[in-house]
């Protein structure tokens, strides 16, 4: 399957270049709001113009939640940097009245993509929690796991902030910072990752595993295409 992964956009609708119809899945890592300086205004139909690209392709384009929007769909936790105050009611009742069309997660094969990651100690961590062990029992993938855990009362641990970022332990998979992720990538997979700015993508690879990184939106046009 063609796939095109589109990083973070912060307000930004370069997203509208993208001729979806050249592809099989169109997923976007997250982080569709706070911006320095871009008007609220502007932000917000953004978000809206996503959501109805999902709302006419519903099987082809995956949202994915960044540590940005979580700030909004569960207000008032999980607050970080660039919150918006005078736009928190209306992004959380545009959020949570779309609240379906949102994940943490998408996988195909052993490939996985978030919004910034999971690290063996995170995931043993999350797989460790009593409720997580009984969504656990269940069959799926990993993506399955943590989609599911994102509607409990233990999604915390998805969206606590690492070290690196101010926050205690390691990241969570809206959170991890590219240091995090490069010093302990999840064994057997290859991830595809926004959230920690860079310059220009970034592909690091150890043995049995690997990510990418693609939160370059800021410096230049960049979608990362990928046959999986």
């Amino acid at each position: 399957m063609k796939h095109l992964i589109i990083g973070d956009l912060h307000g930004k609708d370069i997203w509208q270049e993208v001729d979806i119809s050249s592809y099989d899945k169109i997923v976007f890592v997250g982080d569709y709001v706070d911006h320095w300086t871009l008007p609220d205004r502007f932000i917000y139909q953004n978000l809206q113009n996503v959501i109805e690209l999902k709302r006419q392709n519903f099987e082809k384009v995956e949202l994915l939640l960044g540590n940005h929007d979580v700030q909004y769909l569960h207000y008032p936790h999980y607050l970080c940097s660039g919150f918006r105050t005078n736009m928190q009611r209306s992004l959380s009742l545009l959020f949570g009245e779309n609240r379906d069309f949102f994940k943490v997660a998408y996988q195909q094969g052993n490939y996985i993509i978030s919004h910034a990651g999971i690290t063996n100690k995170w995931y043993k961590d999350f797989k460790d929690l009593r409720l997580i062990q009984q969504i656990a029992d269940e069959q799926g993938t990993v993506a399955d796991l943590v989609n599911k855990a994102e509607n409990t009362s233990q999604r915390w641990i998805l969206h606590q902030a690492g070290s690196s970022r101010g926050g205690e332990g390691q990241g969570g998979i809206t959170w991890a910072d590219r240091k995090e992720l490069i010093a302990d990538m999840l064994d057997g997979y290859h991830q595809i990752v926004g959230h920690t700015v860079i310059p220009k993508p970034e592909f690091v690879q150890q043995t049995g595993r690997s990510a990418t990184f693609i939160d370059v939106l800021d410096t230049m046009t960049y979608f990362h295409e990928i046959e999986i």
